[in-house]
């Protein structure tokens, strides 16, 4: 599920995202086991959810071969409606909501207990009933923002914004464009500072642009929203209204230099190295020697300025946008990025919005949720640490680790055995599958979070903030420093997995090694059609249409040769033809292009589980037939379940907008349809909606 990031969140999450992982203060707190075991829950207790592939779910009056997604999951899905206070349900949406219940009991013990001053547990606990104070909350109003609208209201030319938009960013509520720290392009043993466009509050530019019906409905109400907004915050209806107008036409401004989605998944189009000379004389009204001055990071040889577009536009603005329109756009970002924080008017005209309006989400999380989401924002890895504690088997972890090493054989015989590609590229293929490094489960080294003191005094948002800096210095410090392979970029309560370019990683949180994707009880079949083809997944990113742009080393470079490249992105093309031509909703169809990373590396995923466990079986293994399928069978089912989802109308029209991932149902027949070891399994023949043959079968890994 795409999520929306306040400005607030946008330089939390920024952080967390590229966090280095460091020694905790307990030296040997390198494991699970070595956490503290004070704080104990009964996992028994928390309630499971219906996820796990079982037969009984298939319709058999669906053909496999004409609607495989509707074989295996029309009745779960009929069975399960998307509830009330979400906008998706299904696999992940499913195994998420069994991460947050498992969280909400350690969250509610570490409140409840008396835990010394410091301590995880008391910078949880004290955290959380913050957040679930509302009394509290609501009697402070906008007090915990108001130095910040009283620092916006104090400016008394355009000339003060950039030193305003120094502080901001060193505090990390930064509203205006992305700034963080991650591994050179060119050399990603060593951090530098990455600068790109933002500023945007719709979702896309598109959404500022294009006159489909939803956009035009999403600018009313977004004009209504800051309406709202800014009245509950002081502002006279009829001033309110006319300052909205102004915040619309601020951002569409941006919208208009901004790059779309497709556009920006190219790394080129993301990295711009720069000096701070030049990047001075391209935007002469924004000194970037005295931005990196106002975050107290020393002046770099070079930096990413990239999407220069925007930032012409943006130094433009600096000149010729009014004082008075930049101080209300800058107190409605502040607002609007705080309202999970204030009092429940601000909270709830927030969420009518963006939640309600845009994404079809009926009702409000209940506030526990909410406010774990705001933890996990906050310190979701040193949380994880309780978490892994309480709800992560070693076991796991080891039988892990064993598909991982399967996947990584079967991986090398694909790129071995690849007929397409010439001897020179599949050498350096082979270098790249070596450097791999596979992490598992949680971080063999914890961050430390002794420096973030979390206060009961200062209230909800006050810790929020607290946090928000913490972690923007702990980001900024990174620039110019080696990178830390160790870090990690998701906590392990986190229901997902990523592949990072720079490090050549692959990285699977402990939240997702469950049912439907990893039971180590599981037979052969599911667990490869699940967590194998996630393994598999992550491993292809690093081949896919972006990630093979990255060598061995992590560095951006073509490995290619030509001949080879031209192969590669013929059946990238023909890959992404075959997902624009799914229809989402009446006349909405796929962007075959958006989600083309994932998708090459959905279909060779599956290719390479598939291989993988026919290898782990052998040729001498006795079909069990379990439930009277084959494990062939078996394999391709639980892939589908995995993509079990359903969509509010409106979250799948944002998600074709938006999101890099095509929707679950097409993911679930995509990949498979390519395949002929899924037509033997189902007997599918030549004309089958299922079978996609001759010249349009895509071929790849």
């Amino acid at each position: 599920m795409t999520l929306r990031l306040t400005p607030l969140a946008l330089s939390l999450a920024t952080a967390l995202a590229l966090s280095a992982c460091q020694d905790a203060a307990d030296p040997d707190a390198s494991s699970a086991a070595a956490q503290p075991a004070a704080l104990r829950i009964d996992l028994a207790k928390v309630a499971q959810q219906p996820i796990a592939f079982s037969a009984a779910d298939l319709d058999p009056a669906i053909d496999a071969c004409d609607d495989f997604n509707g074989f295996v999951n029309s009745r779960w899905l009929a069975a399960n409606p998307v509830p009330a206070d979400r906008t998706t349900w299904g696999a992940f949406a499913a195994l998420g909501e069994r991460s947050l219940q498992v969280q909400h009991e350690l969250a509610r013990a570490a409140a409840a207990g008396d835990w010394a001053a410091g301590t995880m547990e008391q910078k949880v606990g004290d955290f959380f009933a913050a957040g679930m104070d509302e009394a509290a909350i609501e009697a402070a109003g906008l007090a915990p923002i108001q130095a910040e609208l009283d620092s916006i209201a104090a400016l008394q030319s355009t000339a003060d914004l950039p030193a305003w938009l120094g502080r901001a960013y060193a505090e990390g509520r930064g509203p205006l464009f992305g700034f963080f720290a991650m591994a050179d392009y060119d050399d990603s043993t060593t951090n530098i500072a990455y600068a790109i466009q933002g500023g945007l509050s719709l979702p896309e530019r598109a959404y500022y642009l294009e006159d489909r019906e939803d956009y035009i409905a999403a600018r009313a109400g977004f004009l209504a929203y800051v309406e709202k907004m800014l009245t509950l915050a002081g502002a006279s209806p009829e001033d309110a209204k006319a300052q909205a107008q102004q915040v619309l036409d601020f951002e569409t401004r941006l919208a208009k230099a901004s790059l779309g989605r497709v556009e920006m998944r190219d790394p080129a189009k993301r990295y711009r190295p720069v000096t701070l000379a030049e990047a001075d004389a391209e935007t002469p009204n924004f000194s970037w020697t005295q931005f990196f001055a106002a975050l107290d990071v020393d002046a770099p040889e070079k930096f990413s300025l990239a999407t220069p577009g925007f930032f012409k536009e943006f130094d433009a603005m600096l000149a010729d946008v009014p004082l008075e329109t930049w101080q209300t756009w800058l107190r409605f970002r502040q607002i609007d990025g705080a309202a999970a924080y204030l009092p429940a008017a601000f909270e709830q005209a927030n969420f009518e919005f963006y939640r309600k309006q845009l994404a079809g989400q009926e009702q409000m999380q209940e506030r526990w949720k909410r406010v774990l989401g705001a933890l996990n924002g906050a310190m979701g890895e040193g949380f994880g640490q309780i978490y892994v504690a309480q709800a992560f088997p070693p076991e796991s972890k080891a039988k892990m680790e064993e598909l991982v090493g399967n996947l990584m054989t079967a991986l090398k015989s694909r790129l071995e055995n690849l007929d397409w590609m010439s001897d020179e590229t599949k050498a350096r293929a082979l270098e790249k599958w070596s450097s791999f490094t596979p992490k598992v489960g949680y971080p063999d080294k914890w961050r430390d979070w002794s420096g973030l003191s979390i206060d009961p005094a200062a209230g909800y948002a006050g810790n929020a903030m607290a946090a928000a800096r913490f972690n923007t210095r702990f980001m900024l410090d990174k620039i110019g420093k080696p990178v830390d392979r160790s870090e990690w970029g998701m906590s392990p309560q986190t229901v997902n997995a990523y592949y990072r370019a720079t490090a050549n990683e692959i990285v699977f949180p402990a939240a997702i090694l469950q049912p439907p994707f990893f039971d180590p009880n599981a037979d052969d079949a599911l667990n490869y059609g699940g967590i194998g083809a996630v393994i598999g997944h992550e491993m292809l990113h690093g081949f896919d249409d972006q990630g093979s742009k990255f060598d061995a080393a992590g560095n951006m470079a073509d490995w290619w040769t030509d001949e080879d490249r031209a192969k590669f992105e013929a059946a990238a093309t023909l890959l992404a033809d075959q997902y624009s031509g799914y229809e989402a909703l009446p006349g909405l169809f796929v962007n075959g292009r958006l989600g083309l990373g994932e998708n090459i590396a959905d279909l060779g995923g599956v290719t390479v589980s598939y291989a993988a466990m026919k290898a782990a079986q052998g040729d001498g293994f006795q079909d069990p037939m379990l439930d009277g399928y084959s494990q062939d069978q078996r394999f391709f089912m639980n892939w589908a379940t995995v993509w079990r989802i359903a969509f509010t109308d409106a979250q799948l029209r944002q998600q074709i907008t938006v999101g890099p991932h095509s929707p679950g149902m097409f993911r679930a027949i995509g990949a498979p349809s390519n395949l002929e070891a899924f037509a033997t399994a189902f007997g599918c023949k030549t004309g089958d909606r299922m079978v996609r043959d001759g010249e349009n079968r895509v071929r790849i890994w």
